[in-house]
């Protein structure tokens, strides 16, 4: 009905107004709320601030972040921090100021080249420790958060090599930053009652081993996922903090991390059923941390005899083959493994293991190499690895490769062994040779026929994956984003 006497939006009543409200994005709320004291009112409403979903920083996805977003997120946090019930943000340092500078005749220059480098990284990881700091400020005292999930996307910092504790001590004189950060963490994880969801996964030195010893007992209770990532030593989950969490469901670690003790502790009666696991393993942190006392093929009979819907999921970054043939125990509920790599060669005798171990249980299996030259896993023989993969893994639905030689006839056995039921098959257009037998062309086009062998083996149409950005993503945010919605679906 159309209001009379010119009367406007104004006359409409607040409960009506939040309604409408209800139905705009995070952004589209913070843009409304600028209009007049009565939206603000009205915007700001419990009810609409419920769950909220941000990337901070990073200068992707449109959100045009930096130094200037801090006033905007600390107004923010200041409205909603003491009621959200659940929080999922994404720090990232702002890619401005670490982005190299055009040399001569446009060849790119090393960032460090550049005089003012040290500057703008300085000035981006002191912004992003201010946006956490704000965050965690606004939240220490909320007793209603359920849902607290914080990633750390730092991996333009990760490349540039300044991710080491020297150099964040330069930024942050006596770590004031780090401690204080450290210490609101633990706040707010002693002043919640009932958190379901934690997840920290490379916040830059924000989660200590001391860390879950401060969680409040109602939320060790209450807590259902675990998540504490960071690739730093010591481990961020001592096993002995496995006493309190009686109802966890879901767990991701670092794979060293998840030691015999954990493994024996999870698989007590006193434990609920536990039915998400997901394992980093990664490569370069062997180094410093142990294989040795990891959960054995015992811990994890006695595992899966208590949690019998137990499902893993594995990502393997730059692992030796020999690493891996020791770490996948026959025992393991395998259903989803991801190999990526730069310097390491996913073996043979790995795929084949895999396939042998994990025919029952393995539902994904990603293969990446980001690094020149594309090695063979078939090696010239008839039975080529990945196509016994395919027959053997009955649940096989997703399968990616790409840094990998795949013969054009092995990938039209794959497509009819696995027909329909391989919802995704991704295959770059660079990792695929042709069989130089020409009983194989039926045409002239030996791309064309491929295609419409696959699209025919598949039930659907099928093409080669032209765009490889989309599986050669940083492999901690593919990670996390890929726990998340692992751990989500139990």
């Amino acid at each position: 009905m159309a209001l009379c006497g010119g009367v406007g939006a104004s006359a409409l009543p607040s409960e009506l107004i939040v309604h409408i409200f209800s139905f705009l994005s995070a952004r589209d709320k913070l843009r409304a709320s600028a209009v007049c004291s009565r939206w603000r009112e009205c915007l700001f409403y419990p009810a609409l601030w419920t769950e909220l979903k941000l990337r901070v920083g990073g200068g992707t996805n449109g959100s045009g972040s930096g130094i200037d977003e801090t006033p905007k997120l600390e107004f923010l946090m200041r409205k909603i921090g003491c009621f959200v019930r659940e929080l999922q943000l994404e720090f990232a340092p702002v890619e401005g100021y670490l982005s190299p500078l055009h040399g001569v005749e446009g060849r790119m220059e090393p960032a460090e080249s550049d005089p003012q480098f040290a500057d703008r990284w300085k000035d981006a990881m002191n912004t992003y420790l201010d946006q956490v700091l704000c965050v965690l400020n606004s939240i220490r005292n909320n007793r209603n958060l359920q849902k607290l999930s914080l990633y750390g996307d730092t991996c333009i910092l990760q490349d540039e090599g300044i991710l080491d504790s020297s150099h964040l001590h330069q930024v942050d004189q006596g770590s004031k930053k780090i401690k204080e950060i450290q210490q609101l963490f633990e706040e707010v994880l002693a002043n919640s009652r009932r958190v379901k969801w934690l997840s920290s996964a490379f916040m830059l030195g924000m989660v200590t081993p001391s860390s879950l010893a401060a969680m409040s007992n109602p939320s060790a209770t209450s807590l259902e996922h675990l998540s504490l990532l960071d690739n730093q030593l010591p481990s961020l989950v001592p096993a002995i903090e496995m006493e309190r969490l009686l109802n966890l469901r879901s767990l991701a670690l670092d794979f060293c991390d998840f030691t015999s003790d954990m493994c024996r502790l999870l698989s007590r009666s006193d434990h609920m059923p536990l039915h998400r696991l997901s394992l980093l393993i990664n490569g370069t942190a062997l180094a410093g941390k142990s294989l040795d006392g990891t959960a054995s093929e015992d811990d994890w009979k006695a595992l899966v005899r208590h949690s019998g819907n137990l499902r893993v999921y594995v990502m393997a970054l730059d692992v030796r083959s020999q690493d891996l043939l020791t770490v996948l125990k026959p025992s393991l509920p395998l259903e989803r493994i991801h190999f990526d790599s730069y310097s390491t060669c996913t073996s043979v005798a790995t795929v084949e293991l895999i396939s042998l171990q994990y025919h029952k249980t393995l539902t994904h299996f990603i293969l990446i190499r980001d690094e020149a030259g594309f090695p063979d896993l078939s090696d010239n023989r008839n039975e080529d690895p990945l196509v016994l993969l395919a027959w053997r893994c009955i649940h096989l639905s997703v399968l990616v490769i790409h840094g990998y030689t795949v013969w054009a006839h092995n990938l039209v056995a794959i497509s009819r062994l696995r027909g329909s039921n391989l919802r995704v098959l991704a295959v770059s257009e660079e990792s695929i040779d042709f069989d130089p037998d020409p009983v194989f062309y039926l045409e002239e086009d030996p791309v064309h026929n491929l295609i419409k062998e696959v699209s025919l083996g598949l039930g659907r149409v099928w093409h080669p994956m032209m765009d490889t950005s989309i599986v050669l993503s940083e492999p901690f945010q593919h990670f996390y984003r890929e726990m998340q919605s692992f751990s989500e679906g139990m």
